[in-house]
Order: C-alpha cells, then structure tokens, then sequence
C-alpha cells in the first residue's frame, strides 16, 4: 500500500476554495499564520505516508483481542499511536491552557484526513479523544477540566463515547444506564455496547463518556445525564489510582475495522463525575457528537483519496489489450471507461473533501466567535460533510475495486479492506439515514434561512466569474435555480414524514450542488487549465447533472412508499 498525505490539496483548497485566511485573521487564531499551518500539513502528512501507512494492513490481519479483561490492539499500534502522541497531534486544536497547540479545527480536520487514510482504525481513536475533549471543553466545570483535559490532549489518556444499549440504539431515550449520587461522585450501572476504543493497553487511562439516569429523572431523552467515568480512578491531584469498576465484556467480530476494538462495556457502580447540568446530557453528548460526525465524514474521504490513489497506480502499470490511441502504453488507464472511473473518483473526492473543509471552516468561525450565523452554517453542513463524506468513501472504493478487477477482489492487494472499513462511517455516529433527517426537519426549522443564505453565497460568486466561465456558471446557476425549488418544496411540507421520504436524495443534492461551487473556485483558482480545470469540467458534465434526478426523487413525497399493504411493504395490497 503506497498512500500518500493529499498536503498539496489542502494548500491549494486553504488558498482558493474556502475562507481559511480569513480564520486565522481572527483573534482566537492569530498565532496560526500561514507558514505555520503549512507546515503542520506537512509534518503529519510525513507521519501519515512514512509511519501509520503500514499499520493499516497489519491491522487487518491482526485484529485487537480481549486477553483476561484487557484489550490488546495490533501490536505494531503502539508504536504509530507513540508518534502521535510525541508529535502533539491529539491535542492540537485544544486550548494551549490544557497543553493544546490550539489551532484551528480546519487543520486538524485536515490532518485526521492524513492519518485515516493512511490507517483508519488507529486514526478513529485520535478523532474520539478529540470530540471528547470538545465536548468536555464546551460542558464540564473547571476543576474536571484541569483533572481531565491535560492528559486527553496529550495523548496520554484517551476518550470514548458510551451511548449505544441493547435495547437502545438511535432512540436514546430508550437507554436505562443509571446514575446514584454519593460523596460528591456518581456510580454508574448498566451496559453499553459498539464502543469504539474501549480500552487499549497503550494509554495509561481510557475516559468514557457515558449517558444514563439520575433518579427520578423524566422519561425519554429528557431525563438523560452525561458522566465522566474512567477506567482507572483519578485522584485529586491528577494521580492515578485503582481500577475502576468498568469491564469490558465482549469485544465484536465485524465487517472491517479490524483493528479498531469495538466492545461492550459493563459499568459495576462505576464512579464518576457529572459533565453539565443534570438531565441536560444529551445536549453535551451531541457537542461530541457533531465534532465526530465531520471526523467520520472525513474518514470517507480518507479512504476514497486511498482507494484512488491505489487503483489510479493499478491503472497506470498494468497492461491489458492494444493502445486505443496515438501515443497510448498499452496500459488500462489508457482505456476510455478506465480513465472515467478514475476521473469521476478523484472529482468526487475533491468535492467531498471541501466539503467537509467548508464544514470545519464555519466551526473555526463559530469558536473564534464571529457570529451565531457561523454556528448555524457548521450545523447545517455538519450532516452533509458526514453523509457525503462516508458514501463517497464507500462509492469510491467499490469502483476501485471494480477498476482492479480480479486483484482488487481477492484480499491480497488490499482493495477490498478500504471497502469493509469505510462502510461503517455511514452507519456510526448516526447513520446517514438520519443525519439526512437531521438535516430536512431540525436544521430547515429556521424555515430556511441558513440555507437560504449559503444559496445566495453560491449566487454571489458564481456571478463573479460569469465573464470568464460562462459556461459553468450557466451549469452552476441552472443546478442552483432547481435545488432552490426543492429547499422551497421541503420547508413548506408540514408533513415530515414527506419531508424524510426524500431527505436522502435532498442531501446528496445540496452536496453535489456545493461541491459544484468549490470545483468552480478551483477551475477560476487556475484561470481554466491543467489538471484541477479538467476535474471541474468532469464534475459539471458528468456528475453535477444528477442532481436534477435527486431533487425529483425529493420532492416526490411518500404516497407512493405506503400504497401497498403496511405490514408487506412493496407488496400491494388485495
């Protein structure tokens, strides 16, 4: 496996695409200067290609196990989680307070890109530990967060997220975890399954955060706390002392991830300390929560940008047939449909991964304090860099396969692991089923405003560059006009169930309808030449004109998904 870190495409996208000058102009990041913040790109692209490239086939083939209570990740992790830490890459974003580099979250988005798709098992740990430290930053009090935050930016301890029951998966409200007050801590009871990163035998303390119930408190996912509850207990002073009573019970066989332990979790009266106010849990938990979702979004395009670069390498050295054309090797990549799946991923992937820049570029904004507007923005995009992100991940690595053929099927080339490994960012931290409902009822309650506004963005610049290239911006404008009547369609249904039929194929049209605008930067960026110009022109003509199809599919409502007999969906009713 030969990935290398895509550094040069956040320069260029940092440059021309989205406001990354205008962030570090602001007080919050003033110290980040641009030099500075290319130069990070660079050393954790180093990392990435140099170190943790070669753990993520090794830990495929040698899965984290559970050995009398503790478990043991792929051996060679140790040493590519050792680098991190010693590189200060946990933390970075942190507050310098905490022992954070304090950057903006723009560039360590970037940078989780780098090590996931060079090992996206490992890379999951890092991106848990920093929405915890998100999420405690944003929520605990001050004497938890001088406890707690140091060590989590470090490296030297890592965090969870302990939500998932049994019998309560996406329904929170559903989880029955208790939580009893005493001597100024909580002991926390029940079971917790899916856990990723659990526990691991090279940090020193594993901090889950977990919902559960105070007595008393009300039904639903009103009634929910957040508590942090340690795996070894942290004295006062910040000294570790016993074990506490957390178990992990099982860990799970799955699909890919492999090295990424994934356990149930059993809490005996744990202790632990409440994070925010009581019953306001889930609150706290989801600023987690939205700090994962566009890592998870980024996981996606990490394994896309991998999956690429291994079947563009396939491409280009393996010959097969008579050169089609004057000057042509003989190779695939010559071939007409060959050079089209490969063109299609990497535009994908460009749009996908400015997304997901546009997303944390609106949070940076948000945290340096330019605005409730920028909040708003960061959690409208939040769902779409997640969806779009994850199925462009799994998109982009079954063509790889495809492309490959024979070699890209059997286990040995390593094509087929991207595949089962990117399959569950559309799944966890909510799947994208729910995050495109997210996105068609919670974040269209404003009636579209937010929306609205970024559409008038998209307006603005485009009609910037109409003299140059009227062409696209005729594409871009025509693809604009259509999706602005289906926002319109969606905010005036007061039936959500109409809204949510077709809330997926709305989503993936406001993606490719953004992605459309970041390639048109790009294309004036290079003033209509080379290489990132004919990625525009690919994007326009072959995968911007769907968009019309998915904004009929949005707004055809759900009449049509329960005419038949309810309890045989598809089947019509006699």
């Amino acid at each position: 496996m030969a990935y290398r870190a895509p550094v040069a495409d956040y320069r260029f996208i940092f440059r021309n695409v989205v406001d990354f000058q205008r962030v570090i102009r602001t007080e919050r990041f003033e110290d980040a200067d641009f030099d500075t913040c290319e130069e990070v790109l660079e050393a954790a692209g180093d990392i990435a290609s140099n170190v943790l490239v070669p753990m993520q086939r090794h830990g495929d083939l040698e899965p984290a196990r559970l050995e009398n209570g503790v478990v043991r990740p792929p051996p060679r992790y140790a040493e590519g989680y050792d680098a991190l830490v010693k590189g200060g890459w946990v933390g970075m974003a942190a507050s310098p307070e905490f022992g954070g580099s304090g950057l903006p979250g723009s560039i360590q988005n970037a940078v989780n890109e780098f090590l996931n798709g060079a090992c996206i098992s490992l890379g999951l740990n890092v991106l848990l530990t920093q929405a915890q430290i998100e999420a405690l930053s944003a929520h605990a009090d001050e004497n938890l967060k001088k406890l707690f935050l140091p060590k989590l930016a470090s490296g030297e301890w890592c965090g969870t997220m302990n939500m998932t029951e049994p019998q309560a998966g996406s329904d929170v409200g559903l989880l029955t975890t208790k939580a009893v007050e005493g001597g100024g801590r909580y002991r926390i009871t029940g079971q917790k399954i899916l856990i990723s990163w659990a526990d691991a035998d090279f940090v020193e303390n594993v901090c889950h955060l977990v919902l559960a119930r105070l007595p008393d408190a009300p039904s639903g996912s009103k009634g929910i706390s957040l508590f942090l509850v340690p795996k070894r207990l942290v004295g006062e002073d910040g000294t570790l002392g016993p074990a506490n009573a957390v178990r992990i019970v099982s860990l799970e066989r799955k699909l890919g991830l492999h090295g990424s332990p994934t356990a149930a979790v059993q809490f005996d009266g744990a202790e632990g300390w409440l994070v925010g106010q009581p019953n306001g849990g889930l609150r706290a938990m989801f600023t987690m929560m939205n700090g994962a979702r566009l890592g998870v979004g980024t996981q996606g395009v990490a394994i896309a940008e991998a999956a690429a670069q291994m079947a563009e390498a396939f491409a280009a050295e393996r010959v097969q047939g008579r050169p089609l054309r004057p000057g042509g090797t003989g190779t695939v990549i010559d071939h007409a449909d060959v050079r089209r799946s490969l063109m299609l991923m990497k535009a994908q992937v460009f749009a996908a991964r400015s997304i997901c820049a546009s997303c944390a570029i609106a949070s940076d904004f948000a945290a340096a304090g330019q605005g409730e507007c920028w909040s708003e923005r960061a959690a409208l995009l939040t769902p779409v860099a997640k969806c779009f992100g994850s199925d462009t991940g799994v998109e982009v690595a079954l063509r790889g396969i495809q492309l490959q053929g024979g070699s890209g099927y059997v286990e040995d080339s390593g094509a087929a692991q991207f595949l089962r490994d990117v399959m569950v960012t559309t799944i966890y931290e909510g799947t994208n089923g729910i995050q495109a409902m997210d996105l068609v009822g919670r974040k269209l309650a404003d009636g579209g405003r937010t929306l609205t506004a970024m559409l008038d963005e998209i307006n603005t610049s485009a009609r910037e560059r109409e003299r140059s290239f009227p062409e696209l911006v005729r594409r871009l404008m025509q693809a604009k006009t259509r999706f602005a009547q289906s926002a319109e369609w969606m905010a005036g249904q007061s039936d959500l169930n109409a809204r949510f039929a077709g809330s997926r194929p709305f989503l993936r049209a406001l993606a490719l309808l953004l992605g459309a605008d970041s390639h048109l930067r790009a294309f004036t960026a290079v003033e209509g030449s080379g290489p990132r110009a004919t990625l525009a022109q690919v994007y326009f003509k072959r995968i911007l004109p769907g968009m019309t199809v998915l904004c009929e599919e949005a707004e055809a409502g759900d009449g049509d998904l329960y005419s038949g007999d309810p309890d045989q969906p598809g089947v019509p009713a006699t």
